[in-house]
């Protein structure tokens, strides 16, 4: 997910955060000792560039982490290939804590979406926990003449050559939101896929694309502006940064609980000891007041959980996802 349009913003806010940050979590360190306690730095790859949620997320954790566990959690960005080239390098990586990875819900496409992948995500990696989670937003530019998911599907019906809608890629999970969208409404729209969602809020912001569904916290900052205006939230409750945006179940459109999360994944027979120490001083960490703040404040909830939660997301993702890729005859890799 790209938060291009938020960069300034975030990095204005790394500065302005850091010491806030670690007076506020430094109190968890030592006083949760106990349990496994790394002897050496720890590399946290990255399946994407600098710059977009799952970065952020993951420097803002590892920061406080680092001195909650008194080694180095070293941030390892390794993009390209639609995060499979890291997220192969950490499932051959030896499962002694030392090697982890961010993962999000991204992950539940690829089986789907590579005809040769070279791990499985439900059996290459061990679940750790959940860090964020946020809707999709179905967003149309600030000059459209809707402000509701019925009057785009009116729109959308009566317009010559009807209209289009723009996401961060063909076989995202924001281009399959937009397919079972289109289906529970009964209406068109074509499909603009992008190189990441920052160039598709770009265009609707310029009014090239009138309609997007992307991450929320991708175009809350041109919603807040006036230059879009978000219409609905694919979750099945309101989103905390925009409460007075409605579900898409509120807005006539039943069955809707698709959103974003971004976790924590470790190589396949990664110790109990291990997971359970990074789980718990993560989720410390998650409910701090400043880290909430943070995080809240560029539209990410945080959400920490087990790793049986984190393992069924993964587990119903793939299944979801798989079957409307085989329903749709999607060729995507």
């Amino acid at each position: 997910m790209n938060l291009r349009n938020c960069n300034s913003r975030i990095g204005s806010l790394r500065i302005r955060s850091a010491t806030a940050l670690l007076a506020a979590v430094t109190c968890v360190s030592f006083a949760h000792a106990q349990g496994w306690q790394p002897a050496r730095s720890v590399r946290w790859v990255v399946p994407y560039v600098p710059g977009g949620a799952n970065d952020l997320v993951t420097r803002t954790v590892a920061e406080p982490l680092s001195a909650a566990l008194g080694q180095q959690f070293v941030v390892d960005n390794r993009g390209g290939a639609s995060g499979t080239i890291a997220l192969d390098l950490v499932a051959r990586a030896a499962p002694d804590g030392y090697t982890l990875t961010t993962a999000a819900d991204a992950i539940t496409i690829l089986p789907s979406a590579f005809k040769k992948l070279s791990f499985d995500p439900r059996t290459s990696f061990v679940p750790i926990t959940t860090m964020t989670t946020q809707p999709m937003a179905l967003a149309v530019h600030a000059a459209l003449p809707v402000k509701s998911v019925k009057e785009l599907i009116a729109l959308a019906k009566a317009k010559a050559g009807g209209l289009s809608y723009g996401t961060s890629g063909t076989g995202t999970s924001q281009h399959l939101a937009g397919e079972l969208i289109k289906r529970a409404g009964g209406f068109e729209m074509t499909h603009i896929p992008y190189k990441g969602a920052g160039q598709a809020i770009i265009d609707l912001a310029g009014g090239q694309v009138p309609v997007v569904l992307v991450g929320s916290s991708t175009v809350i900052p041109q919603h807040r502006a006036g230059r879009a205006r978000i219409i609905a939230v694919t979750s099945a409750k309101r989103s905390a940064a925009l409460p007075d945006v409605p579900t898409l179940a509120e807005a006539g459109l039943a069955g809707f609980d698709i959103y974003h999360w971004i976790g924590i994944l470790g190589p396949a027979k990664l110790p109990k000891e291990v997971v359970a120490r990074v789980n718990g001083e993560v989720g410390r960490i998650l409910r701090s007041p400043a880290v909430r703040e943070r995080l809240e404040a560029v539209g990410l909830e945080p959400s920490p959980s087990t790793p049986q939660h984190m393992a069924a997301l993964i587990r119903d993702g793939m299944e979801r996802w798989g079957k409307l890729i085989a329903d749709l005859k999607l060729e995507l890799k």
